[in-house]
């Protein structure tokens, strides 16, 4: 295990900072001292720190090689990172009743879902393509571990967060949910405004730029 005590610090403190706010009393506590967009803002900045020491945790760990480093897989985080975008910049900035995010003032309007005609769940639906994008382009061990993670606790998120909200809407979920979906192909009815796809252009390129002097790796193949 020489070696890899970083990465597991990293691994359980990220695990921890996710179990312990998704509790109720928690997160109600936080948000009642922070204010809702306090505690979002709060937690996303902290979450996003967390994230890149668990990143770079990651990379420096000793390599076991699980998937070879083929050249063409170098290409698939570079095509789903710009879809991964717009799903996190569009889900963050309208109100979802259903799931992370919330951040809108909009009031959600279940006859014009918008984003959530296709997921209820956006935030969670750009973390699961981000895993798998670089569990392809990272096959070490300590990688896919990470990413293996991510996905897995993306794909069961959304099925949790359904039941719970269903218990919590009581009668309301069928009236709330019944234009929206898990998870599906539907095209957004309202699409998000231009504005959205912009910052989520901008977001995609800052990463571009921000990859190899944070991570240490050129995204590029």
């Amino acid at each position: 295990m020489a070696g890899w005590g970083s990465f597991l610090a990293a691994l359980l403190v990220f695990m921890l900072s996710h179990v312990i706010p998704a509790r109720p009393a928690v997160r109600e506590r936080l948000i009642d001292t922070l204010g809702r967009t306090g505690y979002f803002a709060a937690y996303s900045t902290f979450s996003l720190a967390v994230l890149t020491w668990l990143i770079i945790a990651a990379a420096q760990a000793p390599y076991v090689e699980v998937i070879p480093p083929l050249a063409v897989f170098r290409w698939v985080p570079l095509l789903v990172m710009p879809v991964v975008c717009w799903l996190a910049v569009a889900g963050l900035v309208i109100q979802n009743p259903f799931s992370f995010g919330g951040l809108g003032r909009k009031p959600f309007d279940p006859d014009n879902p918008g984003l959530l005609r296709t997921t209820r769940h956006p935030i969670l639906v750009a973390l699961m393509l981000w895993a798998f994008a670089h569990i392809l382009a990272n096959g070490s061990l300590s990688h896919v571990i990470l990413f293996g993670l991510f996905a897995g606790f993306a794909w069961m998120g959304m099925a949790l967060i359904d039941r719970r909200k269903q218990r919590q809407l009581g009668q309301d979920w069928e009236r709330l949910s019944r234009n929206t979906a898990r998870l599906s192909l539907r095209i957004p009815k309202p699409l998000p405004r231009a504005w959205v796809w912009l910052t989520a252009i901008v977001s995609y390129a800052v990463l571009l730029h921000l990859h190899a002097p944070l991570i240490g790796l050129s995204p590029l193949p």
